[in-house]
């Protein structure tokens, strides 16, 4: 198993790539922003894509996307093949486009909006924070490419506060001081998404009423 930097020759994996992330959406019942086949093989011209092979087959997949003039970085797309899935190597392709992320972009501040919870462990686990959406970058461009999310509309029935999503930032500038950090907590994360789900119906019925 190799995990590098996607370039050119990776061309050929970009169809794959989008349909397997797709597919995976939609098994999960989660929203996501569709990409195309070009896009990926964008991403694999400029660097900013991580890519795991197995004997010249795709493995498993991220993303770097920058946002206002680079001050934000995110990791996305993580995706894995589901012959290769409970290896790992969600945690260690994550952790090669972290790493890459911090190299290319040292004053960026990373940022990242998951419904998973073990993409939520893997990014706490790497030095994310679960923030509000405010922290995160106002580029509107962004936002834009939650519209082909499912769950768009509430994104915008709530003015762009809050979704299903959750906001996770990295901060370079505050880990270089900070203190001892508590362990991930699956029921703590688990009790967030629940909370959310219940302001969000909520917010819904109270806009309906």
């Amino acid at each position: 198993m190799h995990i590098v930097v996607a370039d050119v020759s990776h061309f050929r994996f970009a169809e794959e790539i989008v349909d397997t992330i797709a597919d995976s959406a939609e098994k999960r019942g989660t929203g996501i922003a569709r990409r195309t086949p070009e896009y990926i093989r964008t991403k694999m011209t400029n660097g900013n894509a991580v890519i795991a092979i197995d004997n010249d087959r795709f493995a498993g997949f991220c993303y770097i996307e920058t946002w206002s003039h680079d001050r934000f970085v995110a990791n996305s797309g993580l995706i894995v093949h589901p012959d290769y899935r409970g290896r790992g190597l969600a945690t260690q392709i994550k952790q090669k486009v972290f790493e890459h992320s911090r190299k290319k972009f040292p004053k960026a501040k990373i940022f990242g909006i998951t419904t998973g919870l073990a993409v939520m462990k893997i990014n706490y686990d790497l030095g994310y924070e679960p923030v509000t959406f405010s922290e995160l970058t106002d580029d509107p461009t962004f936002w834009q490419g939650c519209q082909t999310c499912k769950n768009f509309d509430i994104l915008t029935r709530t003015e762009r506060k809050m979704c299903l999503c959750t906001g996770m930032l990295y901060d370079p500038d505050k880990k270089k001081n900070e203190k001892k950090r508590h362990p991930y907590d699956s029921k703590t994360w688990k009790r967030l998404k629940e909370i959310k789900q219940q302001l969000l119906f909520k917010t819904t019925k109270k806009q309906e009423s």
